[in-house]
């Protein structure tokens, strides 16, 4: 399918049914993500911002998260895909796959790597490469969420492990705050000269001081990554509702449309990797 016919797509964002315990790294300074977020709330979004659908992505590290994404795009069609959780150094790997192997809607799979204590060695444990390599081998997506500093380690990775498409969330979360956005950069261009690796242009804004950043600090970040990557390797996320922790939905997608309106960012990178087709109904 070419990217000129592909559906608009915010290919990154949540949804939560919100409990303390559940979501622990919201914390107490994030006051307005303290509350459920469901469907309904993003479709008058989306609408106004001229999306056709989404993709939810996991925001908890269980499965029964992703059980319940995949029942919430089973209501509503355009969840066109489900990014969820699973063990990947887990030795029933393949029967918690074959579970959900017969839902078309499950394309992919992230675990939250920026939380581990140590994720650089977390991302060299061989049971977690045994699983990765488990997962290319099935045809399904890997995001991998890190920090600008495990760039390193996470380039290794995707090195390693070539069979199928692997998405760099947000950027590799860059340190927007110390304002070095060459630095990034450097440790960004191996990552983005590996061709099946994708990056999300997402979650940019809560790298920034969340009440005081303007789009002249951020736009040098997305640039760059036009530059490394090109357009046919990224893809816009909103990543609501965690954007709101620093702005509204129109100003977080007007940040990346002052940079580009190319329609392979706008969904068809995203229909390509995700292997998502056709119209929603």
């Amino acid at each position: 399918m070419s990217s000129s016919h592909s559906l608009r797509l915010d290919a990154h964002q949540h949804f939560w049914r919100y409990d303390a315990a559940d979501y622990p790294w919201i914390g107490r300074n994030m006051g307005c993500l303290r509350r459920d977020f469901q469907p309904d709330d993003l479709r008058p979004l989306l609408d106004a911002a001229g999306f056709d659908g989404c993709i939810a992505v996991q925001a908890r590290a269980c499965a029964s998260e992703t059980d319940q994404l995949l029942r919430l795009a089973e209501r509503y069609p355009w969840i066109c895909a489900v990014v969820g959780w699973v063990d990947l150094c887990a030795s029933d790997l393949e029967q918690s796959l074959e579970r959900w192997a017969q839902n078309p809607v499950l394309r992919g799979f992230r675990h939250q790597l920026q939380d581990e204590s140590a994720p650089a060695d977390f991302m060299q444990n061989p049971a977690f490469n045994r699983g990765l390599n488990t997962l290319q081998r099935q045809g399904l997506v890997y995001e991998i969420l890190v920090k600008a500093r495990d760039l390193g380690a996470a380039t290794e990775l995707c090195q390693q492990h070539d069979q199928h498409h692997l998405v760099l969330d947000h950027l590799g979360k860059p340190d927007v705050q110390a304002n070095d956005w060459k630095a990034w950069a450097q440790q960004l261009a191996p990552l983005a000269a590996l061709p099946h690796v994708s990056c999300k242009l997402s979650g940019l804004i809560t790298e920034a001081h969340w009440q005081d950043w303007h789009s002249a600090q951020l736009t040098p970040y997305l640039h760059t990554a036009l530059e490394l990557f090109g357009p046919e390797r990224l893809m816009f996320g909103s990543d609501w509702p965690v954007c709101l922790l620093a702005s509204d939905y129109a100003a977080t997608c007007s940040l990346v449309g002052s940079v580009s309106q190319h329609a392979a960012i706008w969904g068809g990178t995203a229909c390509r990797v995700y292997n998502i087709e056709g119209a929603i109904q």
